[in-house]
Formats: C-alpha cells, structure tokens, sequence
C-alpha cells in the first residue's frame, strides 16, 4: 500500500485456509483507515489475527449503493479503505461491483490486489483441456429460469464454471444432466482448500447417484464445471447441396469432392462417393 492519496484496495481473502492470504493483502488490510465487508462479524475476526486496527463498515449486497456513498466520504476526507467479502474475491458472484464503479465515478483510485478466487481454482484441478471458460455464478433459482439459462449455453464449446450452495446442488446437478446429457464432464469441487475439500470427476450422468450416496457430498459450497460442448458434425446434407452445385458446373468428380469438403467440413471420401453415384 502506497500513500499517494487515499484509495479502495479490493482485497480477496483466503477461500479456507488462512494460509493462503497473500503478504500485500495483510500489509493492506492492516494499513487501511476502513475495512467495508460483506458481514462484519465474519471479518472482524480474520482482522484480529492479522493485527489489521481498521475500523469496520457493512458492505453487503442489500446495501452496497449506501456502503458506496459511505465509502466515497471516507476517501473524501483522506482516507483510505480496504473491501473484502467473505472468502475469495471480492465483486465475483459476490458484493463489491457497484461499490466499485461509484468509487471510481467519484474520482477515487481503485486498487486490486491478486488473491484467492474459488472458479479459478477449481479450473486448474479440473484437468479440462479446453482452452476457454466461460464464468457464470450462481444459476437461477428458480427451476424454469435455470433451464432456460441453462439451454442458452449448452451449445457454447467452453468449459462452463458455475457456483452453487448445498441446498440446491442436487437439483442443480439434475438440471445440468437434462440439459447437457449424461456423456459431458462434470467437475465438482467442494470446499475448496478446507478440511473436507473433495474434487470429483465423472461423467455428468454419473453425477447424480455419486451425491446421494453419501450426504456428506451434498454439504459445502460447490464450484461446478460442466466440459464444452462437442464439435457438431459436418453436415452431409449440405456438402451434398453444395457438390451437387459444383458437378452441375461441370466440375470434375475429384476436384468438386474436393471443393464440397473444404466449403462444408464434410467428410471427402464421402463427397467423392456421393460424385460417383451422380456421375454413374
């Protein structure tokens, strides 16, 4: 922490272990004037062992438009003030992002320091080779509009990451398998650098009777991350379309296989079959 001028240093926390705070975070945490979190009782503690002497204000996701206001007039008056949520990152699927944008609206430096983050770790034990993530958080609630968020992204080729709490991971993993099928990956990451941090790997259909064979599977919170979707087949119909269109030009038998292949990603034995038997 620098002392250039007041600032709100986003602060990530550790996910379980204390372990994993970073040095800069408690230099940070123990330099600020104001700490704003998700629930004070939750933080104080955390800042008592790190020797922080910060005073405390609620940052909450019922809040978080007051706590901005609260905060702008801390750095008003010269202060500097550090955000933090309960575990992990602060503004990922968690309070923070409009506490964020107002404090920079008023013209205030914001600060981010690197830390925890539960999505991220859980990719990198994952063992999933896609190269893209897309992030989502906390699905809906509410069973029709978790379907239909669902569906939206089921043709998407990206590893799927999404968060969720042990009352409703039951019928969250069953609503993955209707939408996705049985034959997807599914990740499931459970509290994650704690005592009972499990990470299990299998077959989206699998998933459902894995859980409930033991109830303690069911306790936790949960990062889950379904496989992209696979590459859709060639479409031979319109590799058909399209050599049909090439033969009747005139082209050649090989050449116009050749050409269907290339413009539709269908199979070139087949076009070239599929010439012959047009040509007679």
């Amino acid at each position: 922490m620098t002392e250039e001028s007041p600032a709100l240093y986003v602060v990530p926390t550790p996910l379980g272990n204390l372990a994993d705070i970073t040095p800069r975070a408690v230099d940070t945490l123990r330099a600020v004037d104001w700490v704003a979190c998700e629930d004070t009782r939750h933080s104080a503690p955390l800042l008592k062992r790190f020797g922080g002497s910060a005073r405390l204000m609620a940052a909450h996701e019922h809040n978080e438009e007051a706590a901005a206001q609260q905060v702008i007039a801390r750095l008003n008056e010269g202060e500097s003030v550090a955000l933090v949520c309960d575990a992990g990152t602060p503004a990922i699927s968690d309070p923070g992002a409009r506490l964020v944008a107002r404090v920079r609206a008023a013209g205030h430096r914001v600060v981010p320091l690197p830390g925890p983050c539960a999505a991220v770790t859980a990719l990198s034990a994952s063992g999933l080779a896609e190269p893209r993530f897309l992030f989502y958080g906390f699905p809906p609630a509410k069973a029709q509009q978790r379907e239909n968020a669902l569906r939206e992204l089921s043709g998407l080729p990206h590893a799927l990451v999404f968060y969720e709490a042990p009352h409703r991971i039951m019928e969250t993993v069953a609503a993955l398998l209707a939408v996705f099928g049985p034959e997807r990956t599914l990740v499931l990451a459970r509290e994650l650098t704690k005592l009972f941090e499990t990470i299990h790997v299998c077959p989206l259909g699998e998933a459902p009777d894995w859980l409930a064979a033991d109830a303690n599977r069911q306790r936790g919170e949960f990062v889950l991350i379904v496989s992209g979707a696979p590459p859709t087949p060639p479409d031979d119909a319109e590799g058909e379309r399209v050599l049909k269109l090439l033969l009747d030009e005139g082209l050649p038998v090989k050449q116009a296989a050749r050409l269907a292949h290339a413009i539709t990603g269908a199979a070139k034995k087949t076009m070239y079959e599929m010439a012959l038997r047009r040509r007679g």
